[in-house]
C-alpha cells in the first residue's frame, strides 16, 4: 500500500486521506488466549465479543493498514493454533469463523496446574515466532517485506499475571527473540479479584527480574467488553516510534539565544469516520449544509434533518478531543413558508433555549432520529453536541461514538514541575503577546499568495489549440499566438471544424477554424447546408464543374 496517500471509500472518493509514513511499519499481531476452566466460562463471551467487534472494524477501514497480519492461539487442554498468519483487511469472513471456533472451546472440565499453563503459553509464544519467520521468508518479495519484520504477542489469561510474567521470563531467556518487538500479558479480573494480585509480594519483585531483550508488559483489565476492546484497539494505533513526531518551538529564554524546542509524539484519539464506509456517514461530511441534510432522489426538496435531544451535559465535562469535523452554526429559521405567528413563536423558543444553556453552562447531546423504514439494527446513528454562544445561535459539532474511540491513557500529575524547567517556560511565554479574545481576522495563512503562485504556474485549463501545423508555423512567423480558442458545443454555422488529416502544401492558404460573423461575404455554405450553393457570378451562370473541388478546398472558409 502507498505510504503517503490513498483514496477513501466510494461514497467520498473525491477526497484523499493522508497518513503517516510509519504506518507500513505496523507489527504483526499474535493473540494467545488461555481458555482453561473454570475461568473460561466467565471470560469467553466477553473476549470473543470484543475481538469480533475490533476485527470487524479493522477489516473495513480505509486508509492505512493498521493490522497487517494476525495469528490466534488457544491454550486449553493443549496448545492449538486456530488461525495461522493471515492478512486482516478484507478477510472478515475467515476471522469471524476463527472467533466462533474460539467461542466453542468447552468451558467445563478439570483445572490444570499453574506451572503447566506457563509451559503451554511459553510454547505458544515460541511457535508463533517460528511461524512468523517462515511467513516472512516465503513472503519477503510481497507486500510484507523486511520493514515489517517484527511481531507483538498478546497473552490473555485469568491466572495471576505477575506469576505468568515470571514464568515466561524464565522460559524465554535463552530463546531467539529478535523478531519479538513486545510481549504483553493481559490479566482479566473478575468482580472481587481486582485488588488481590496487584498488592501481592510477587508484584513488587517482578519489575526487577525482567531480563529479556524485548519489552514485556503486564496489563490488568476488568472482565467486560469495553475493557477488552480497549486492549485490542491499541493494535489500531500507530506503532512507529522511530523518531519524534513534533517539535514545539518556544521563544528563546534569557539563558540562550536559541528557541526552546520541546520534542513530542502525536497520538490518534479516534478513528476518523471518513475511513468507515457506511451510509449515512457518521457526521463527518459537515463541509456544507447539503452534506448534512438527508439524501433525496430526483428533484424533491430534502426533508429537514431530525435530531433528538437525549441528554443534558455540563460544559466542563465535555472533552474537546472527542469532537471532530467542521462545526455548523444553528440559528432560527427564516423560511418564507411559515406564517408570522409560527415564526415568532419559534424564535422566542430558540432564544429561551440559548439563554438557558448559556446561563447554566450546559450542552445538549443529540442523536439522529432513526429511520422508521429501516430494518432493526441495520442503521448507523451519529451523535452531536449542541453548544450555546453569546449571540442568538447554537454551535453543532459531531461527537465520536464508542466504536471509533481509541485508547488514550494520559497521566495526571499532582506534583509541581521542576523549578528550573518552570523558570525556563515562564520566561519563554513572557515574551509573547497576550490576547483576551481570539480574533481570526488577525490570523493569515498565506493562502491567497499560495493559490496565486500555484495557479500561475499550472497549465491553463482550456488551452489554445491550433487547427493545423500550418497555422502554428504561420503564427510563429508573425510572432503571434493563433487565436483559435477551443470552445465545445458551438453551432455549426459559427464554428467550422476542418479535417486535419490532409497535408497542407507550401502554396495552400491557411484557413481559420472559427468563421467571422457574416457581413457582405456570400461564399459557399458548409457542406451540410440544405439550401443550394450560391455562385460568385450572376444567377444565370454557374461555376465550371472541374473547378468545384478546387474552390471548395481554397475558398470554403475565409482566409486570415
Amino acid at each position: 500500500m502507498d505510504n503517503k496517500k490513498g483514496p477513501m471509500s466510494s461514497y467520498n472518493s473525491g477526497n484523499l486521506v493522508f497518513w503517516s509514513s510509519s504506518f507500513p511499519r505496523q507489527p504483526a499481531r499474535v493473540l494467545i488466549v488461555e481458555a482453561l476452566p473454570p475461568w473460561w466460562s466467565e471470560t469467553f463471551s466477553v473476549l470473543c465479543d470484543a475481538l469480533e467487534n475490533v476485527l470487524s472494524l479493522a477489516c473495513s477501514l480505509d486508509g492505512p493498514c493498521r493490522i497487517p497480519l494476525l495469528s490466534l492461539y488457544a491454550v486449553s487442554r493443549q496448545q492449538e493454533c486456530l488461525l495461522p498468519f493471515v492478512q486482516v483487511r478484507g478477510n472478515l469472513a475467515r476471522l469471524h469463523s476463527c472467533v466462533e471456533e474460539l467461542r466453542s472451546i468447552p468451558a467445563e472440565g478439570c483445572i490444570r496446574g499453574a506451572a503447566r499453563v506457563g509451559d503451554l503459553l511459553q510454547q505458544a509464544v515460541l511457535d508463533s515466532l517460528q511461524q512468523f519467520k517462515q511467513y516472512i521468508r516465503h513472503r519477503s518479495t510481497g507486500n510484507y517485506g523486511s520493514n515489517n519484520a517484527s511481531v507483538e504477542v498478546t497473552i490473555v489469561t485469568s491466572q495471576a499475571g505477575h506469576r505468568i510474567v515470571r514464568q515466561l521470563e524464565t522460559g524465554l531467556k535463552d530463546s531467539d527473540l529478535v523478531s519479538l518487538k513486545r510481549l504483553l500479558v493481559v490479566q482479566v479480573f473478575g468482580g472481587g479479584d481486582w485488588s488481590q494480585d496487584s498488592h501481592s509480594p510477587e508484584a513488587t519483585q517482578t519489575e526487577d527480574s525482567l531480563m529479556l531483550g524485548t519489552e514485556v508488559d503486564l496489563q490488568q483489565v476488568e472482565n467486560n467488553v469495553f475493557a477488552m476492546e480497549t486492549v485490542l484497539k491499541a493494535w489500531l494505533q500507530e506503532q512507529g516510534g522511530d523518531a519524534e513526531h513534533l517539535h514545539l518551538l518556544l521563544p528563546s529564554s534569557s539563558d540562550s539565544p536559541l528557541p526552546v524546542c520541546l520534542k513530542c509524539d502525536m497520538q490518534e484519539r479516534l478513528i476518523s469516520p471518513a475511513l468507515v464506509p457506511v451510509t449515512p456517514s457518521l457526521g463527518v461530511k459537515t463541509e456544507s449544509i447539503q452534506n448534512f441534510l438527508p439524501v433525496v432522489r430526483g428533484n424533491q426538496s430534502p426533508a429537514p434533518q431530525r435530531l433528538k435531544v437525549v441528554k443534558v451535559l455540563h460544559a466542563d465535562g465535555v472533552c474537546e478531543s472527542v469532537l471532530y469535523g467542521l462545526p455548523l452554526v444553528i440559528r432560527p429559521t427564516t423560511c418564507w413558508r411559515l406564517d408570522w405567528d409560527e415564526m415568532e413563536t419559534n424564535s422566542s423558543l430558540f432564544h429561551a433555549l440559548c439563554h438557558t444553556l448559556r446561563s447554566r453552562d450546559l450542552f445538549l447531546l443529540l442523536q439522529v432520529e432513526s429511520d422508521r423504514s429501516a430494518a432493526a439494527g441495520s442503521g448507523v446513528y451519529s451523535h452531536y453536541i449542541l453548544q450555546s454562544s453569546s449571540s442568538l445561535s447554537l454551535l453543532l459539532k459531531p461527537v465520536v461514538s464508542r466504536e471509533l474511540l481509541l485508547p488514550c491513557s494520559l497521566l495526571v500529575s499532582n506534583q509541581e514541575p521542576a523549578p528550573s524547567a518552570l523558570h525556563t517556560v515562564q520566561g519563554c511565554l513572557s515574551q509573547l503577546d497576550e490576547e483576551f479574545v481570539l480574533n481570526p481576522l488577525l490570523l493569515s495563512s498565506n493562502l491567497y499568495q499560495h493559490l496565486r503562485s500555484r495557479g500561475l504556474q499550472a497549465p491553463p485549463r482550456y488551452p489554445y489549440r491550433s487547427a493545423s501545423p500550418g497555422l502554428q508555423s504561420a503564427a510563429a512567423k508573425r510572432g503571434q499566438q493563433p487565436q483559435t480558442l477551443e470552445s465545445p458545443r458551438q453551432p455549426v454555422s459559427r464554428h467550422l471544424r476542418q479535417p486535419q488529416t490532409r497535408q497542407l502544401g507550401s502554396n495552400t492558404r491557411v484557413r481559420a477554424t472559427v468563421a467571422p460573423l457574416p457581413s457582405s461575404y456570400v461564399g459557399p455554405p458548409p457542406a451540410k447546408a440544405s439550401r443550394p450553393a450560391l455562385s460568385f457570378l450572376s444567377g444565370s451562370r454557374r461555376a465550371p464543374t472541374q473547378h468545384k473541388e478546387q474552390d471548395d478546398d481554397s475558398d470554403s472558409v475565409p482566409t486570415l
